[in-house]
């Protein structure tokens, strides 16, 4: 029996699982040269939620993450999580996208890609598996555990065949929500040793306390791998601490051979970062044992918690914990993993804030529920189906969602232009479209006022002054407006700043602008009437409000038009705008036929809880003119 390895899983799924991930590159960076030597199988660096958290919350560029990390562990693979389909984000890509990601994700240093689908569909695997083989990676396939009445030893077995047809290397056994027992695990880790016959991977989250014991009982059937994290990020929501995993089986014939004294050097590292960051340990609360209830992974606990913060409705998580089963059954026992644990657990929050179920529904949660994420496992509840689809369109479950989704590369490149410098920017682009454009916007306007500063430096002398935060604000002024030269005068102190292009314009000079202001953009032309004062709004209209904390989107994606505009007639439970809340993009609808009389938020725009977003005037409140006799 050969040695228990051990794959790292603190810089991904122990930081997501916990710290919400947003760990930041420069934590890392100075023990991955110690991490490299621990002998792990493969240290978990990337993908899962790592991808858009570094675009959305941290200004980090998660290619270049990537190129980093790889860069200080050169001994050890890399392994990445893939969500199928939807690579690390929370749609269906097409075939294209999901071979150009892949490549890119492996030319970057991943080695050991972890593919999943939260439906346990195997034909959201297929393009990823073709992709991963055909670059000569490792292909793990995963199987999101769950318990339902519809889920069996029987049912993951057959599924686990469909991955070794598709070629994989190795199966995981992903216990996200931490259920399994031990003795359900040595079943498990038997029966697909002696049907299946790839090397088994567990992976299983502390959450309810049994994890160590699963890790016993898997390597005494016959696992091959176990996932663990080191201490300060180990427990609650998260894995195992290596540290007691390596002590545990010495002296065993499963003996990790994992060196004690490096493991705790570097988790003496990790538990400064915790304390310098204010991050809070791993810990099993009541609400953690009670995962054999309502069944919530560890990573999504932790963003309940987070977006319930941001909700400023913190209080209401036991009513959302008794919730999110009920939403479950309702659409079908889904295993709950990312995506269909934030569509879940968003509806379950939804639900509650609001306090009328079903009220407020994602675009995620209805194509969930017209099978464009795939097959649901269970039978679904045909009243929900029925309120939530509506006159939508139900797919044939003989399609294969992802093959309705056809942009290609190509198409998204042009799309994004000259912002994009790489394919990984143009990826980038294509999962994450608002997120990638707003980075990549911000941090090629700073290449560009380096650059500007460069070419003007030999020709300024040592007593001018010139203040760069004025410069930055012009160049951002001149890529607003569209000008190719501003020019501000001030007690003879002339700055000018042309961005590079031929043939561009040039804007007036402003003179003698203090230095403390910048030349103003020219004003775009209203299309619209001015909104009506709060004194003369007409009482019949009704406000539309944000139901959540998030952000204001008028339109289906960057570049289309708005949902509506002011003076449009719009039906009752017409989408009027997106909510993007949770990382889901939730459609707003109108409660009731009307006319939009105001649209009141620029596009993009945070939102709190309450904002009003339109205002509407009933038709019945509309006066009509008398026929003429």
């Amino acid at each position: 029996m050969a040695r228990l390895q051990i794959m790292d899983t603190t810089i991904r799924d122990g930081q997501q699982s916990l710290w919400a991930t947003r760990m930041q590159l420069g934590e890392m960076l100075p023990i991955l040269p110690k991490m490299d030597k621990v002998g792990y199988w493969a240290i978990e660096a990337w993908g899962g939620a790592t991808f858009d958290t570094c675009l959305r919350f941290l200004d980090e560029n998660p290619w270049e993450r990537l190129r980093a990390i790889n860069a200080n562990t050169p001994n050890t693979p890399l392994s990445m999580l893939s969500r199928g389909q939807n690579l690390v984000g929370y749609k269906h890509y097409s075939r294209d996208i999901v071979f150009h990601f892949i490549e890119a994700a492996h030319r970057n240093g991943v080695e050991v890609f972890r593919v999943f689908d939260a439906l346990n569909d195997i034909r959201n695997v297929v393009d990823n598996a073709e992709a991963i083989k055909g670059c000569g990676a490792h292909f793990e396939g995963a199987i999101s555990y769950t318990i339902s009445p519809v889920h069996t030893l029987d049912s993951f077995l057959e599924y686990g065949q469909q991955l070794k047809d598709l070629g994989a290397d190795s199966i995981a056994i992903k216990d996200m929500a931490g259920m399994l027992t031990p003795y359900r695990t040595e079943r498990m880790v038997k029966a697909f040793n002696a049907e299946i016959g790839l090397p088994v991977h567990i992976h299983c989250h502390y959450v309810g306390g049994m994890a160590p014991a699963n890790i016993i009982k898997a390597a005494e059937a016959g696992a091959a791998i176990a996932d663990t994290a080191h201490a300060p990020l180990a427990f609650g929501n998260s894995h195992p601490a290596v540290e007691m995993i390596a002590a545990a089986f010495q002296e065993s014939r499963f003996d990790t051979g994992l060196d004690l004294d490096l493991l705790f050097e570097i988790s003496e590292y990790w538990e400064e970062i915790r304390k310098r960051g204010h991050y809070k340990r791993g810990v099993s609360s009541l609400t953690h044992m009670q995962v054999y209830t309502h069944q919530v992974p560890g990573g999504m606990m932790s963003n309940l918690m987070s977006q319930l913060e941001i909700q400023h409705a913190v209080d209401r998580l036991p009513e959302v914990m008794v919730e999110i089963p009920k939403v479950r059954a309702e659409v079908g026992y889904p295993p709950l993993v990312t995506p269909l644990s934030q569509i879940v657990g968003t509806q379950a929050v939804f639900n509650v804030l609001t306090g009328k179920r079903w009220s407020v529904i994602s675009k995620e949660m209805k194509d969930y529920i017209c099978g464009f994420y795939g097959k649901a496992p269970g039978r679904m509840d045909p009243e929900i189906v029925a309120k939530v689809a509506g006159d939508s369109e139900i797919l044939d479950p003989n399609i294969a969602p992802g093959s309705l989704v056809t942009t290609t590369y190509e198409e998204v490149a042009e799309e994004i232009g000259d912002l994009a410098h790489s394919e990984e920017d143009v990826l980038m682009y294509a999962l994450f479209p608002n997120e990638a454009r707003t980075y990549l916007s911000k941090h090629r306007t700073s290449e560009k006022v380096d650059f500007l500063l460069e070419q003007e430096s030999s020709g300024t002398k040592e007593d001018d002054y010139v203040d760069i935060n004025q410069i930055r604000e012009l160049v951002k002024v001149a890529e607003e407006s569209g000008v190719g030269e501003i020019v501000v005068e001030e007690e003879g102190v002339r700055i000018a700043v042309r961005m590079p292009g031929e043939g561009v314009p040039v804007a007036p000079v402003a003179a003698a602008v203090p230095q403390t202001q910048v030349a103003p953009a020219p004003q775009a032309v209203a299309p619209e009437p001015a909104a009506a004062s709060a004194s003369s709004r007409p009482a019949t209209w009704y406000a539309v409000e944000a139901p959540m904390v998030g952000t204001y989107y008028e339109a289906p994606a960057p570049g289309e038009p708005p949902f509506v505009k002011v003076g449009d007639e719009v039906a009752a439970g017409e989408t009027l705008c997106i909510v993007e809340a949770m990382k889901l993009m939730n459609e707003i609808t109108a409660e009731e036929m009307g006319t939009v009389r105001e649209v009141c938020l620029e596009d993009a725009t945070p939102v709190e809880f309450g904002t009003v977003l339109f205002y509407i005037e009933p038709h019945e409140t509309i006066p009509t003119v008398p026929e003429q006799a």
